[in-house]
């Protein structure tokens, strides 16, 4: 896995529409607001969840992904994959697990993914919102950071009442994209500060 493959990974193929239509959630959902987005999205300290990516290339991968607001998340990849990702002090750092090399690193701030991660998420924010609209019993909200959407852009996909974060689209600066798609989020529990640890995880990993 590299710096490429991480940003791309987080697409709508025909299976993660497919998942979407399966779940369970009101028949005449109304658009949700970006206040409301904002607001649920802000209150969201810790979450962890399975997750299912599906890559651009159509293949697909799944593990366990762990979320501290503001700055924090950790992608454990399941085997046969086994990769890391762990995004903390304002870094990413991705493992590869069939790698002998010290994990990549760079900045948090160039991935879309910074958006949902940011201590004051405020979707109104000019120029930060490029698309909003519902999907039959979603509401599809695509944004980039306004100062520099050369980082790409991330779509991301909620359910209502209550508010709930489905799904992520990343789409990279060579417009390939891809789908990380959320079972059941656990949220409010205390984690360990030493899951979004990169120094901790390289020596682990060694």
């Amino acid at each position: 896995m590299n710096r490429r493959s991480f940003i791309r990974s987080f697409a709508m193929p025909f299976a993660a529409m497919a998942f979407l239509t399966a779940l369970a959630v009101p028949a005449a959902a109304e658009k949700i607001t970006l206040k409301e987005l904002s607001r649920y999205l802000n209150t969201l300290t810790t979450a962890e969840a399975d997750f299912t990516q599906i890559n651009s290339d159509g293949s697909i991968a799944t593990g366990r992904i762990f979320i501290q607001r503001p700055g924090r998340v950790r992608f454990e990849y399941a085997p046969p994959d086994n990769n890391l990702v762990i995004a903390g002090g304002g870094q990413v750092a991705i493992f590869d697990a069939k790698s002998n090399q010290p994990p990549e690193q760079y900045p948090l701030s160039r991935t879309p993914l910074s958006i949902i991660l940011d201590q004051n998420v405020d979707l109104a924010r000019a120029k930060m919102v490029t698309g909003h609209s519902q999907d039959g019993n979603t509401t599809r909200v695509r944004a980039q950071d306004p100062e520099h959407p050369e980082y790409g852009s991330i779509e991301m996909v909620f359910t209502a009442a209550p508010t709930e974060l489905r799904q992520w689209v990343i789409r990279d600066d060579s417009g390939a994209e891809t789908t990380v798609i959320l079972g059941e989020m656990k949220k409010g529990a205390k984690l360990k500060a030493s899951l979004f640890n990169i120094s901790m995880a390289t020596r682990q990993r060694q």
